[in-house]
C-alpha cells in the first residue's frame, strides 16, 4: 500500500490524515472538474506535486489547516481546501489554489484525506484513490516528491530568490536527490513564509 498515515502531535488521535502520491496523472482535468462541481467523494486537498518540497512541507500545510479547522479559523470551504491554502505565502484564496492546486495538465499529485470519521481508513482512502486517479502510485517519501518538485518555481511563489543565491539552489533532478544542505535551507525559508502569512 503506497498511502501512508500520519498522527501530528497536538492534533486529536481520532483525526488522522492519509497521503497518496501519484505520478504519470492523464486525468487531472477530470479531478479539477470534480472539484469544483463540489462533488463530496472527491473532497481530497489535491496539490501539485512539483509545487512541494518534501513531506515536511506538504504535512505543515496540514497541520496549520487542522488547527485552523478546530478552532474555527478556517477561511475555506473545508478541512482540506484549507490545506491547500495554507501552503501558500498570502492570504490570497483564489491565488492559492492556482499555484499549488490541481491543474487540468498536473502530472504529479499529491492527494491528502483527513479523517474526519472512523470509517476513513488508509485501505479506504487507497481504493478510492487507485479508482478515481489514473496514474502511478508512489509511496509518499521526499525521494519520491523530489522527483518531481519545482525548485524555480517553488522559490518564485515564496518569493526566495532573493535570499537564497544561485550557486546554493539545486535546479535538477539528479543535483535535487544528492544536495540536502540546500534543500534543507530552501525548506526552512518556505516553512517560515507559511507561518509568517497573515503576520503583517
Amino acid at each position: 500500500m503506497s498511502v501512508r498515515t500520519y498522527r501530528l502531535q497536538h492534533l486529536p488521535p481520532d483525526m488522522p490524515v492519509h497521503v497518496g502520491l501519484f505520478a504519470d496523472v492523464t486525468n487531472a482535468a477530470e479531478l479539477r472538474a470534480a472539484l469544483l462541481a463540489g462533488r463530496t467523494e472527491f473532497e481530497y486537498a489535491f496539490i501539485d506535486a512539483t509545487m512541494i518540497i518534501s513531506t515536511v512541507h506538504a504535512l505543515a500545510a496540514v497541520y496549520r489547516a487542522l488547527q485552523d479547522y478546530l478552532q474555527g479559523r478556517q477561511r475555506s470551504k473545508n478541512v482540506h481546501s484549507e490545506i491547500v491554502y495554507s501552503l501558500n505565502p498570502n492570504n490570497n484564496i483564489t491565488e492559492s489554489f492556482r499555484r499549488f492546486g490541481i491543474g487540468e495538465d498536473t502530472r504529479s499529485i499529491i492527494a491528502i484525506k483527513v479523517a474526519t470519521s472512523a470509517s476513513i481508513t488508509a485501505e479506504s482512502v487507497q481504493e478510492h484513490l487507485d479508482c478515481i486517479i489514473d496514474g502511478t502510485a508512489l509511496m509518499f517519501s521526499d525521494e519520491n516528491i523530489r522527483g518531481s518538485t519545482d525548485i524555480d518555481r517553488v522559490r518564485k511563489v515564496y518569493g526566495l530568490k532573493g535570499l537564497i543565491s544561485d550557486a546554493k539552489l539545486v535546479h535538477t533532478e539528479a543535483e535535487l536527490g544528492s544536495s540536502n544542505g540546500e534543500l534543507s535551507e530552501l525548506e526552512q525559508h518556505v516553512l517560515s513564509a507559511m507561518s509568517l502569512r497573515g503576520a503583517a
